[in-house]
């Protein structure tokens, strides 16, 4: 009897570092890509740094309000990237690619009605942050410049969700190491003027940014042209109505997540303005600080969607819920170790920003807070790819709404401003909401009410488990397996 337990651990375990495995194989390309992918930003505020604080908030500002188209792409790059992956994982490789065409025109027409949106109400969407005029002026240049073009922001996302709904993390990474290569090396030539290039100043690091995504988008669709699973059909270009109903049911909350986030980012941000430029310069460095360690915990929330996607639409939930759980304690290990860097090194690290004082001192405030908070940052971001993966966005987006409102942004007030604590205040205020989130996560998780259910299962002759199973259903499809 020992006997027996003891190698059913040994199998357990053997199990478990196959999974790890290819958890890493999956997530380790995610989060070179989300690297290059924040060298973007980082780069950029470097460089706009040495222009003056002034241009690093008119850039911050602007990057809040693009989060809101941010948002949208995402959430179509999610809901793209679960469908594929529940096809995948059903063996549907016709619907994968089907699915994929349809979020491929739908980011067309999102980008389009984006830029439009910029053109025409650029000053009055950045005047909503309560910026300072003398930022109003270079944030509403930095702004046209970056979002007129937002179609290939919007390609940048979905193009990426797509590959890695296929299981291809390796692309888009590729295509992120040289895009952003091109946006640092055109950040240098065009802001500061060398050789031929003129001095642009900020609208250099406009430019630098759009060339650099019309080339990943180029990039990223080449390698979607030479996939066999995903290559672009001409018969697949009209819409629709049941794909992109698929798209909208799925895709819907994860944007109404991302926006709620935003909008209450939009808040809590005017709040900070309203401590001063330099207060909200040094909120913002410190914020492109830490998004290093967004990118390990997206690169292993990117694995554990694309994973407990395959394995729903497998209709396998046991390996779909341990995948999430090693991803989960992955994440976790990694970023408490870039916390304690980010406590002890913060201070240090604004200084590449600023010579000011006071500002370099906010920075390591800040950073200091933030890394206490990196673990819960962790089960946040995994958990949140984990229930994206099991179909269920709505649950997050209706947690985000409360975190953001009732926790974040009433505390970043009644800390940050009423009791006059600063940016401590307001970072204590954002480590608060990442907490709440994290336990409510983990709770609905362990109690399994995280994956989302088909009321009625749809007749497929091609597999017996429906890439969204009925509850009733899944557990005779996990045994036939």
């Amino acid at each position: 009897m020992t006997t027996h337990i003891e190698n059913r651990r040994i199998d357990t375990a053997d199990t478990n570092k196959k999974k790890i495995k290819i958890i890493l194989i999956l997530a380790l390309p995610a989060v070179i890509e989300n690297f290059f992918q924040t060298i973007l930003g980082f780069v950029d505020t470097y460089f706009v740094s040495q222009i003056g604080l002034a241009e690093v908030s008119a850039v911050g500002v602007t990057n809040a309000v693009l989060a809101i188209y941010f948002a949208l792409f995402m959430a179509l790059g999610v809901a793209a990237n679960v469908y594929i992956a529940n096809f995948m994982g059903a063996e549907k490789v016709e619907k994968a690619r089907h699915i994929a065409q349809q979020s491929i025109v739908v980011a067309a027409v999102l980008g389009i009605l984006t830029g439009i949106v910029t053109l025409l109400f650029a000053e009055p969407l950045l005047q909503l942050m309560g910026i300072e005029e003398n930022v109003l002026a270079a944030g509403s240049l930095y702004f046209r410049i970056v979002a007129i073009p937002s179609i290939f922001m919007a390609f940048m996302f979905v193009l990426s969700a797509i590959l890695r709904g296929a299981g291809n993390t390796k692309a888009p990474m590729y295509v992120a190491i040289f895009a952003n290569l091109v946006n640092a090396a055109l950040d240098y030539f065009l802001i500061f003027g060398i050789w031929i290039f003129p001095e642009w100043g900020i609208a250099g690091a406009a430019v630098a940014t759009v060339t650099s995504r019309v080339l990943g988008s180029i990039g990223l669709f080449w390698y979607i042209q030479r996939s066999d699973m995903l290559r672009v059909r001409k018969d697949y270009w009209h819409l629709d109505k049941e794909h992109l109903k698929e798209l909208f049911v799925l895709g819907s909350p994860a944007a109404g997540e991302r926006l709620i986030m935003r909008a209450g980012q939009i808040v809590y941000f005017g709040l900070v303005v309203a401590l001063g430029t330099n207060v909200f310069a040094a909120h913002q460095i410190a914020g492109n600080i830490e998004v290093f360690s967004y990118m390990l915990g997206f690169g292993f929330a990117t694995a554990v969607t694309i994973l407990v996607g395959q394995q729903i639409g497998a209709g396998k939930y046991e390996e779909a819920k341990q995948y999430a759980k090693l991803g989960v304690f992955l994440a976790f290990g990694i970023m408490t170790i870039f916390g304690s860097i980010l406590f002890f090194l913060g201070e240090w690290a604004g200084g590449f920003f600023t010579d000011d004082e006071t500002v370099i001192h906010n920075i390591g405030t800040a950073l200091k807070v933030s890394g206490v908070f990196q673990p819960f940052l962790a089960v946040v971001i995994v958990l949140t790819g984990a229930f994206q993966g099991a179909n269920n966005t709505k649950f997050p987006m209706y947690l985000t709404g409360v975190g953001m409102w009732a926790v974040r942004t009433l505390f970043v007030y009644l800390l940050g401003i009423k009791l006059g604590w600063g940016l401590l205040g307001v970072w204590i205020a954002i480590g608060m909401d990442i907490s709440f989130r994290a336990v409510v996560l983990a709770v609905q998780f362990s109690r399994d009410k995280w994956v989302a259910y088909k009321e009625e299962p749809e007749e497929d002759p091609e597999s017996e488990c429906h890439p969204q199973t009925t509850k009733d259903d899944l557990p005779s499809c996990v045994n036939s397996y």
